[in-house]
């Protein structure tokens, strides 16, 4: 049973970055309008986010590179909380501090996978 839980919520963490990178990739004009001004290129940026979540997401399911995937994962959802959700939170916006601990949370779900996997 131990194993049937493991790959289901593994798959089911998986499929959640593939729905998120799908809606990168087909709402990024939208996006990019939510992120800071000093960033550069926001539409490449929303993109290219949108790219590493989708592959977070295949390796995660299929289980190749999952430690370094959900290293990079982690990596790329503490630069989404540091730029897009902490400025947010700063000013007041509620919604922003929901998106914080919904990707915090994340966070935290990518690290505890890395430390399962080998490679």
């Amino acid at each position: 049973m131990k194993t049937l839980s493991s790959n289901v919520g593994r798959i089911i963490f998986g499929l959640i970055f593939l729905v998120f990178g799908f809606f990168h990739m087909t709402g990024a004009e939208m996006m990019a309008g939510w992120m800071p001004g000093w960033l550069p290129a926001p539409v490449i940026l929303v993109y290219l986010s949108g790219l590493g979540l989708i592959a977070a997401g295949v390796s995660i399911i299929i289980k190749i590179y999952t430690k370094l995937a959900t290293q990079l994962l982690a990596l790329l959802l503490l630069l989404i909380i540091v730029t897009m959700h902490l400025p947010g939170v700063a000013g007041g916006d509620q919604t922003a501090m929901s998106m914080l601990l919904k990707d915090t949370g994340l966070l935290g779900a990518a690290l505890y996978m890395s430390s399962h996997f080998k490679k």
